[in-house]
């Protein structure tokens, strides 16, 4: 069975996106968190917008997946 990326409910900071993408790819959010904090700075705002636009796009959980 694939996993499905979804939007943490349980561990999000901003949007969950980070922490969906962590659990989908199976490593630490923390992780996550701080090479996407990175890139937003290097890329000039650009990995920002992508991650605005992936909130938007990318579901919540939804409650049967608890």
């Amino acid at each position: 069975m694939m996993n499905k990326l979804f939007r943490s409910t349980t561990d999000s900071k901003l949007t969950g996106l980070c922490g969906g993408l962590a659990q989908w790819l199976g490593v630490n959010p923390t992780l996550i968190r701080l090479v996407v904090a990175a890139a937003a700075l290097c890329s000039f705002g650009t990995v920002a917008l992508i991650y605005v636009i992936g909130s938007i796009l990318v579901p919540k959980v939804p409650y049967s997946h608890f």
